[in-house]
């Protein structure tokens, strides 16, 4: 017997009508908050249950009566309940100060979880695209660094998914340093390996998401997600605003045509409930989760909670305890004057799931369609990175970026230490500047500290990486190691392989951005720009060449603001 075709094609009126989907010009008058509520979303308040009851079948999608309108008010720059005067801008970012210069021989063990998030690398591009410098805060040099391929050489088998790189070579910001560049490559799952997926949609409808680069750029990047889809994949959608409620039962990747009727039925209107949003979106998925397939929430939002449970902290407690159920969380964010990319990072890193910034169609194509598989295919869960320093080489060391996830030295063998996840085929990067022994260091050295001699004797050793993870869904972590030396060192920056040298174009113009302390004067934007421009390579999709017209729009923004003009 033959199997049932897909059934997809283009969302008219009347295809969707006979779907049971509504006519509308799905622009978001305001007048409908996203979809019936068909049932209500369950508490967030204490502990979640070691498992959820049973739930009524959630029926197809029909139009809602009117709701009674909510208190809102559309201004631009920013959306709260109540009046609000004149243009406000109210984007939240989480604070962290540039990582120390570590010494050596009083701390010479870094470990840190790995962070494949690219958020900050899009939603830096949209304020210089618009003419602006970034917030400070905004910018976070390993997402930066991470959202682009290196081309590292690939791991072979699934069971050790990583094969590390390192490059060493001297700082082009800094004389008398080197950088040690790590690179993980993650193993690529074959397609025709990949498990099912297992999706909710979870979507903002809120009165803050009617602008065109919030909610109909959401419908069109997932969209894009939906392309991907096969038969043996399911997706739910739950839309959120005053209340939250489901739009779309599972439904199975050959009925496409269900899915985005669902998608162009969207709205927005009202307030933002995105506790109850992401309790119900959990429900959804634990009560149809498979064990053999990839179970993940996927919220669209600008982050704006502000009715029910909106406390950051109760959020990613909520978050943190359900990815005990095997269900991940990614966060993709949109929009701007009332972006919180705090939250949005806190629910990402507390889900087991990564974080995005969609500002563009390109960028929704890059990330649902040329990275699909790193987007949603994980290959290890609670990856940690250890590097010990041999204080008989390196008498000082600091890790640029990562500041948000940093760890204790225990905590890269204990497996109960939440990590960062890594999907299929995306690349993990690293760097450190570190002060070779015999060159001028950053700071005295201590008159009464413990003698160098100490150290252990490692013959021509510069560190020794250490990277540690669990295979998804496992609860023990494996190890891979390797020393780190003279064969990996080069003695000039245009000697280095083409992936470091792009690395420390993109690390030096995230710490010039950031107005980080280390960056010689003399290293200018222009030296940025050439850096990127000599080692741009095969640029297939044109994001390198992209960048270095990023370079030369941050020196003409800060030229600019510095005359004050």
């Amino acid at each position: 017997m033959a199997a049932p075709a897909i059934r997809d094609g283009v969302p008219t009126p009347a295809a969707c009508e006979a779907l049971g989907f509504p006519r509308g010009d799905g622009r978001g008058d305001g007048r409908r908050r996203g979809g019936r509520m068909m049932y209500p979303a369950p508490s967030m308040a204490g502990p979640p249950p070691p498992a959820p009851p049973p739930m009524p079948s959630v029926q197809p999608y029909a139009p809602a009566a009117k709701m009674a309108p909510m208190q809102e008010m559309a201004v631009s720059g920013s959306y709260r309940p109540g009046p609000v005067a004149g243009d406000v801008n109210t984007e939240r970012y989480p604070h962290a100060q540039a990582n120390p210069i570590k010494q050596t021989a009083q701390e010479p063990v870094s470990t840190f979880s790995v962070d494949v998030d690219t958020a900050a690398y899009a939603n830096v591009r949209r304020f210089l695209n618009d003419g602006q410098s970034p917030p400070r805060d905004a910018v976070r040099v390993e997402e930066l660094i991470n959202y682009f391929d290196y081309g590292y050489a690939k791991p072979t088998d699934p069971q050790v998914p990583f094969k590390p790189f390192v490059a060493v070579t001297p700082s082009p910001w800094s004389s008398d340093r080197q950088i040690v560049h790590i690179g993980l490559q993650g193993y690529d799952i074959p397609r025709s390996q990949q498990p099912p997926l297992n999706l909710v949609f979870l979507i903002d409808t809120s009165g803050s998401m009617s602008d065109e680069n919030k909610l109909p750029l959401a419908r069109k990047a997932l969209n894009l997600l939906v392309d991907q889809l096969r038969p043996q994949d399911r997706v739910a959608m739950v839309a959120y605003a005053g209340s939250a409620g489901a739009v779309l039962a599972p439904t199975s990747g050959r009925d496409k045509l269900k899915m985005r009727c669902a998608l162009g039925a969207l709205e927005s209107g009202g307030s933002t409930a995105g506790g109850q949003g992401l309790a119900l979106a959990y429900d959804l998925a634990v009560q149809n989760f498979d064990p053999k397939a990839v179970n993940r929430v996927i919220l669209m939002t600008d982050g704006d909670f502000n009715v029910g449970v909106a406390d950051p902290a109760k959020l990613t407690d909520f978050v943190a305890a359900k990815r005990q159920t095997g269900v991940y969380l990614s966060v993709y964010g949109l929009g701007e004057g009332n972006y919180n990319d705090t939250l949005m990072q806190a629910l990402a890193q507390n889900g087991n799931g990564t974080a995005g910034y969609i500002d563009t169609l390109n960028e929704a194509r890059k990330t649902f369609r040329d990275d699909f598989s790193g987007s949603l295919f994980p290959i290890a869960d609670d990856v940690k990175i250890q590097v010990e320093f041999n204080p008989k080489a390196v008498s000082e060391y600091r890790l640029i970026g990562y500041e948000t996830r940093l760890l204790n030295r225990e905590d890269f063998n204990n497996d109960r230490v939440d990590a960062g996840e890594v999907g299929s085929g995306t690349s993990v990067t690293a760097l450190y500047e570190v002060t070779p022994v015999g060159a001028r260091p950053s700071s005295d050295p201590l008159r009464y500290g413990a003698p160098l001699a100490r150290a252990p004797a490692v013959t021509g050793e510069l560190a020794f990486l250490k990277v540690r993870y669990k295979l998804p869904g496992g609860a023990t972590s494996r190890l891979i190691e390797r020393p780190i030396g003279p064969a990996d060192t080069y003695g000039r920056v245009d000697q280095a392989p083409e992936a470091t040298r792009w690395a420390l174009a993109v690390a030096g113009f995230g710490q010039k951005l950031r107005g980080d302390p280390w960056i010689s004067p003399a290293f200018g934007w222009k030296a940025v720009t050439d850096l990127a421009q000599g080692a741009r390579g095969s640029d297939p999709f044109g994001l390198r060449a992209e960048f270095v017209q990023l370079t030369r729009a941050a020196g003409e923004t800060r030229t600019v603001n510095e005359s004050g003009n």
